[in-house]
């Protein structure tokens, strides 16, 4: 297959047809996660520190190999460890609620981070949003809103599950802050080994103090090592590759595959039906978050 090439746009975009496919299959390998989270039967943070710690040796070569000259800005490095802390707090958050609520919408919540920048940074400006992000906070209210009053009805358990989910989008959000700005200089992939450093003995604290089974039991090592490799080195290899080649509003509708998969899985493997009011308020939530990854103004990129 050639790799197709278009002309750059204004802002330097310059994808391919490889850094297409790449964006795809990186967001698609991130929605098995939910699924491989249920298969393992340690607990669910359990399952969350081997998807970071098994990933790690073949993370740290790529980081090696990816090195530069100038010196480890140690700042840099400590922004690292804090939004590991974080991470480890998302990430324990939302295995907790794949657990207990429906994939598609552990999927969805789990990926709110972007709509919760948002609303951050309309804070910390003090300014009124704008007619593109009062829609996008709208349509992310109104659509949690219906996808939670939905779990109410299937089971408090399923409620809950959503609750927890959400939470790792507001922690999500907070582990973004640091990272974005250590990635500006540091390459990802160091910043992805900084960052799982931090976060897997925070996981293991939190699994052992939670009591959780930490070895895999009869499933075996399979599940969880199919997390890590899909999860940390496909799904976040792969958008480090592609990430950059492409404007906010493609990345955002790129991620509205995640729930969309999430969702098809869930109904495969665990028969969770979706009725039209579950598609209204994912289509809502899906907006608020292509909204939110959307430039303010044409050739502006947040």
């Amino acid at each position: 297959m050639k790799r197709a090439t278009v002309t750059a746009d204004k802002n330097g975009y310059q994808p391919g047809a490889w850094h297409f496919a790449a964006l795809i299959a990186g967001n698609a390998a991130l929605a098995l996660g939910p699924w491989l989270v249920r298969l393992a039967d340690t607990g669910p943070v359990s399952a969350a520190f081997w998807r970071l710690v098994l990933a790690l040796p073949l993370m740290a070569l790529l980081a090696w190999r990816a090195r530069g000259k100038a010196p480890l800005d140690w700042r840099l490095a400590a922004l690292c460890l804090v939004a590991g802390t974080f991470f480890a707090i998302d990430l324990a958050s939302w295995h907790i609620g794949i657990e207990q609520t429906r994939l598609a919408n552990a999927t969805l919540f789990g990926n709110s981070g972007s709509v919760i920048l948002m609303v951050w940074g309309l804070v910390a400006a003090r300014r009124a949003p704008s007619g593109r992000e009062g829609a996008g906070v709208l349509a992310a209210l109104v659509g949690a809103a219906i996808l939670l009053g939905r779990s109410l009805e299937i089971s408090t358990a399923t409620f809950v599950g959503d609750l927890f989910c959400l939470a790792a989008g507001i922690f999500y959000a907070f582990y973004l802050l640091p990272a974005q700005k250590a990635r500006a200089t540091l390459n990802p992939w160091l910043v992805l080994v900084l960052v799982g450093l931090a976060a897997s003995p925070l996981l293991l604290g939190m699994a052992v103090l939670a009591g959780e089974p930490i070895l895999p039991g009869s499933a075996g090592w399979t599940p969880v090592l199919l997390l890590a490799f899909s999860s940390q080195i496909v799904g976040q290899g792969l958008l480090v590759f592609s990430l950059r080649h492409f404007p906010p509003l493609i990345i955002g509708m790129a991620l509205l595959t995640q729930p969309a998969l999430a969702g098809l899985v869930g109904w495969l493997a665990f028969g969770e039906l979706l009725v039209p009011l579950d598609i209204l308020g994912m289509a809502l939530v899906g907006a608020a978050l292509v909204l939110a990854k959307t430039p303010a103004k044409v050739g502006q990129v947040r």
